[in-house]
């Protein structure tokens, strides 16, 4: 398989036409993500960004950006069952498969992207080839079909 890279411009988007998830706006607009608020907006202006990274640096890890990407998956993982799935998957209605597919299709991708910032894009490709092939071998012993 080749890598296609795109050679055009970059497209500018208009901020009003852009659009979130429901619920971001209120993670955004939390106290939590003050500092990171301000760490951007000193970014963007070209000011030092020494104060902002101090105040994010002074921040326990319970109340860093990384923390609630974390904790948020073990709460979304800590009682996975493939079994409750499987059955969902059997007699889940076509609209709300559809609905699924919709939510979950950019996860796998928004992952990657926070494991490769996390931990480097060789660590994050080590990890997500380490979790395929743990969860073929899983599936394999299982009785799983393709």
């Amino acid at each position: 398989m080749t890598d296609q890279h795109d050679d055009s411009p970059v497209k500018r988007i208009p901020l009003k036409d852009l659009h979130t998830e429901a619920g971001a706006d209120d993670l955004l607009e939390s106290p939590a993500m003050q500092p990171y608020m301000n760490f951007a907006m000193a970014m963007m202006q070209e000011l030092d960004l020494g104060p902002a990274k101090k105040e994010i640096a002074a921040l326990p890890l319970e109340d860093r950006y990384v923390w609630r990407v974390a904790s948020a998956l073990k709460w979304a993982f800590a009682d996975l069952e493939t079994l409750n799935v499987e059955v969902d998957r059997e007699t889940i209605l076509p609209e709300d498969r559809k609905r699924l597919i919709e939510l979950l299709s950019h996860r796998p991708l928004q992952f990657c992207l926070f494991l490769s910032a996390l931990f480097g894009e060789k660590q994050m490709e080590i990890l997500m080839i380490s979790a395929i092939r743990n969860a073929r071998a899983v599936a394999a012993q299982s009785g799983e079909r393709p």
